[in-house]
């Protein structure tokens, strides 16, 4: 009986292909984000319960998407663009606003953010394009390659959501990076090199300064050079912050024990600055411990992508692994008060719905490269 029901489950688990070891890191740290977040939500259950939600949605999304043959986004990747295109159009003609910001498509059933779909998009779209013919790439898909993600970047940023922006420019850019694209600057004289890239640099950051960056955006930039010259308004948020990080010490003060958070001190000690409440309550063990299972989902993401068949999947899957490397980094680093203020949430750990749902599809993806095997004659389609 024992081993009947072990084989069908077996058998379920097969079918479903997902990849064990990824799987398992991502329930351990989904399971240490629900804690954390109980515990910053002061005992709210309500809270936890949505998050489990949450969860449960993202896994059934993740557990679909794990099904899709890689190759078959491949072929539908430019009509996957367009509608992204078209969605993000939408939202500047017709979107609804809320903080100031017009970012979502309200269709009365749903409401959502369609900026969140492209963090998948551009990644399969570039990928796509880049790996029509042999690595590296030739200057024509190159030159397609920064165009569309260069419209993409304005898309978003008018909205004004510069940090998602920003974020999604960087997907299509590490596809390009993992590519082999290179940038061949003149190499006859170094003083010349380096006096373009300053040029350039100082001009792109002139530009950005007076016509693109809006005040908010500006402020917290100031903001991050001295915190403590606004103390009660823009540097409220990092002070909090690096007072809750700072007093956790070596084994922090305990779960539930926070004062920061507890006392709501720490501003959206959910969401974007849970990290600190990770630092104080369990100190730099429980940060390393987080930063540990962190590293391991990124390792096996890696191996999976490098070990894949065809370029398209390798493309894709690195790209998508570095993205999530990349959110990491800018919320940890924004919570400690070394990159300016962004709603960029702690993957897998902040409460809210829409960027788990976007996350747990990039690891559907790379589920998909790891267990679907791309025959020769469909990964040239």
């Amino acid at each position: 009986m024992t081993r009947t029901l072990f084989g069908k489950i077996r058998h379920f688990w097969h079918y479903f292909k997902m990849d064990t070891p990824l799987f398992l890191l991502l329930i351990v740290i989904s399971s240490f984000g629900l804690i954390v977040l109980y515990s910053a939500s002061a005992n709210s259950t309500t809270l936890l319960y949505k998050q489990i939600t949450h969860f449960t949605l993202a896994f059934g999304v993740m557990l679909v998407i794990a099904q899709i043959p890689p190759y078959l986004f491949r072929r539908y990747s430019p009509y996957l663009m367009l509608f992204g295109i078209f969605l993000l159009t939408l939202v500047l003609l017709f979107g609804s606003s809320s903080g100031g910001a017009q970012r979502w498509l309200d269709l009365g059933f749903v409401r959502f953010q369609p900026s969140e779909l492209m963090k998948v998009i551009v990644p399969i779209a570039i990928a796509s394009i880049l790996s029509e013919k042999t690595l590296p790439p030739k200057p024509l898909p190159i030159l397609i390659s920064i165009i569309a993600i260069i419209a993409i970047v304005l898309l978003i940023a008018k909205q004004p959501d510069l940090g998602t922006s920003l974020l999604i420019g960087a997907s299509g850019v590490y596809v390009l990076f993992f590519s082999g694209v290179r940038i061949q600057l003149i190499k006859y004289n170094n003083w010349l090199n380096f006096g373009l890239i300053s040029t350039l640099i100082g001009s792109g950051g002139y530009i950005a300064w007076n016509y693109l960056l809006m005040a908010y955006q500006k402020k917290r930039i100031l903001t991050l050079i001295d915190p403590s010259s606004d103390p009660l308004g823009a540097g409220y948020h990092i002070l909090q912050s690096k007072i809750a990080i700072g007093s956790g010490g070596l084994l922090g003060k305990g779960i539930e024990q926070g004062s920061q958070s507890q006392l709501n001190f720490l501003p959206e000690h959910t969401t974007d600055f849970i990290f600190a409440v990770i630092a104080e309550e369990l100190g730099f063990l429980g940060v390393l411990l987080l930063l540990s299972i962190y590293g391991l989902i990124i390792y096996r993401c890696f191996i999976i992508s490098f070990e894949s068949e065809d370029t398209f999947s390798k493309l894709l899957g690195a790209s998508l692994t570095l993205i999530f490397f990349t959110y990491i980094f800018v919320n940890i680093g924004m919570v400690s008060g070394l990159l300016p203020v962004v709603g960029v949430p702690l993957p897998l750990i902040s409460y809210g719905g829409s960027s788990l749902i976007t996350l747990m599809s990039g690891f559907g993806i790379i589920m998909s490269i790891r267990k679907h095997k791309t025959p020769s004659y469909l990964s040239q389609l």
